[in-house]
């Protein structure tokens, strides 16, 4: 028996422009499925640029969160050190206008403002130094405050902070020389500014270097350090002064 050949079709096959467009509900189920991208060991899936959130940003634009007692400690010291520098102003301008003044914080030959507010190093850049305290703290209050009230400053901002301290660092560092071993007087409203100085110093680094292993590390050794000053300071003072501070034992 001879098989039956089937006819071809008559019906003109439509053209590919023409073809009916898929159901949009049979499309869906029929597309290969997306596959998310996996969490990591934190669960937190991570971010690509299509879906990353537009107000987290990275770098010295990048906002940091302060504790409550970095914040206030900040504030603490911005206040200590603006009283400091204030005071200091006012004694130096009774010191100009009465050369006999004796300033509230000369109490003996070694703990002795009068002494040290006469000298040129008192008057660096040809004005008295405490006016740069009367610039500069305002603006560690103003911080202190603003990380106080929850506001995460951006890294720029703890960068600037630390770059204009680390300046005030030294300036302490060159002051305490001379007043040891140059003028031989001790300034205490000086020494208030001595001590929070390196405090606001290594708590506005913390801030910039973040909390990756390398800046934990760093921390880490910027608190190690502190203390070490302080020791070197107070050793220097001890043995500089040592025979006016044995007749007092």
């Amino acid at each position: 028996m001879n098989a039956t050949t089937p006819e071809p079709s008559t019906t003109p096959s439509a053209h590919p422009d023409e073809r009916e467009a898929p159901d949009a509900d049979t499309a869906g189920a029929d597309a290969p499925a997306v596959d998310a991208p996996e969490a990591d060991s934190t669960g937190v899936a991570p971010t690509t640029p299509a879906t990353a959130d537009p107000g987290q940003q990275r770098g010295l634009l990048a906002r940091v969160p302060v504790s409550l007692p970095v914040a206030l400690t900040v504030l603490v010291a911005g206040v200590l050190g603006l009283i400091a520098s204030a005071t200091l102003t006012v004694e130096r301008f009774h010191l100009f206008t009465d050369p006999n003044y004796v300033p509230s914080c000369s109490i003996n030959p070694v703990l002795s403002c009068g002494s040290v507010m006469v000298t040129d190093q008192a008057a660096l850049f040809g004005f008295p130094n405490p006016l740069l305290g009367i610039a500069a703290f305002p603006v560690i209050i103003v911080t202190g405050v603003l990380a106080a009230a929850g506001v995460s400053l951006p890294r720029w901002y703890w960068l600037g902070q630390s770059l204009g301290t680390l300046l005030g660092f030294v300036l302490v560092n060159w002051l305490a020389f001379q007043s040891l071993y140059r003028i031989h007087a001790l300034c205490p409203y000086c020494m208030v500014v001595w001590v929070i100085t390196p405090i606001i110093l290594v708590l506005s680094i913390g801030r910039v270097v973040g909390s990756s292993r390398v800046g934990r590390e760093v921390r880490s050794w910027l608190w190690v350090l502190l203390p070490v000053w302080y020791v070197v300071v107070i050793v220097a003072i001890g043995v500089e002064f040592w025979d006016y501070w044995s007749t007092l034992i």
